[in-house]
């Protein structure tokens, strides 16, 4: 279904697409960029960054579509749908920070459909953009545990399957760092802990100290928040990893 301007617009008004996701690109890159830093840093991302780039998206989603309206209307209804999916996925504890889920809410109103700069990107796709940004992070984020087999083999660490998950530092560095003990003291036993539960990290490290443990393998809380920023610079410019991959095993 196609959706027409209600009232044509005069031609001093028409807006070329390619610039409205030009904005989009800037706009979200600047934000996110933004949040990466203040992420790293703080762990924390400012609400306010999320509300400009929800205003931008539906300033620009009503320019475009006074300007000519979208080829199809169910590119708009996957706006609520992603926002409720979202948020459904940090009440899962799929999305572990609030301020990634909320990104990828402000994303579906920023990137509504797969943006078009030019020649770029160099894959197209039928999928909403904000899926595709977050298709692509995900991916992305997923190279993070080769990363840390690449570093755990550099250091001689080749516990498995912590390698995999973290690295081993001392319980002195990590109560400095933003990290998860990937250990727990169980029936007075170190166990492998998969996923953080709920614990407080300082009475688990003192837990190791008590015990005279000095090193032990922890994972980093690495902000989702860097994979993001990538994942939405990729569907700009390459466009959907996993939908192409999909076609070239097809």
């Amino acid at each position: 279904m196609t959706l027409k301007r209600p009232f044509p617009l005069p031609s001093l008004m028409m807006v070329d697409a390619t610039i409205l996701d030009g904005i989009r690109l800037i706009t979200g890159a600047i934000l996110l960029a933004y949040a990466s830093y203040t992420d790293i840093k703080t762990r924390r991302a400012a609400n306010i960054l999320w509300v400009v780039m929800a205003i931008v998206g539906a300033i620009l989603i009503v320019i475009q579509y006074l300007d000519g309206g979208y080829p199809n209307i169910w590119y708009l209804v996957f706006i609520p749908i992603m926002i409720a999916l979202m948020y459904a996925f940090f009440q899962m504890r799929l999305l572990f920070g609030g301020a990634d889920a909320k990104a990828l809410m402000a994303l579906a109103i920023l990137v509504p459909t797969l943006p078009h700069l030019g020649n770029l990107p160099l894959w197209d796709s039928f999928l909403p953009g904000s899926w595709s940004i977050f298709a692509n992070a995900t991916i992305l984020f997923l190279f993070i545990p080769i990363s840390l087999l690449l570093y755990n083999l550099s250091k001689k660490n080749l516990r498995f399957p912590h390698c995999f998950l973290g690295y081993v530092i001392s319980v002195e560095k990590a109560k400095q760092k933003f990290v998860w003990p990937l250990e727990k003291i169980k029936d007075g036993k170190r166990r492998l802990m998969y996923m953080p539960k709920n614990f407080d990290v300082d009475e688990e490290l003192a837990e190791f100290e008590k015990l005279g443990i000095t090193e032990i393998w922890v994972t980093p809380k690495i902000p989702f928040m860097i994979p993001l920023l990538a994942g939405f610079l990729v569907t700009f410019f390459l466009g959907d990893i996993l939908l192409q991959f999909v076609r070239v095993l097809l």
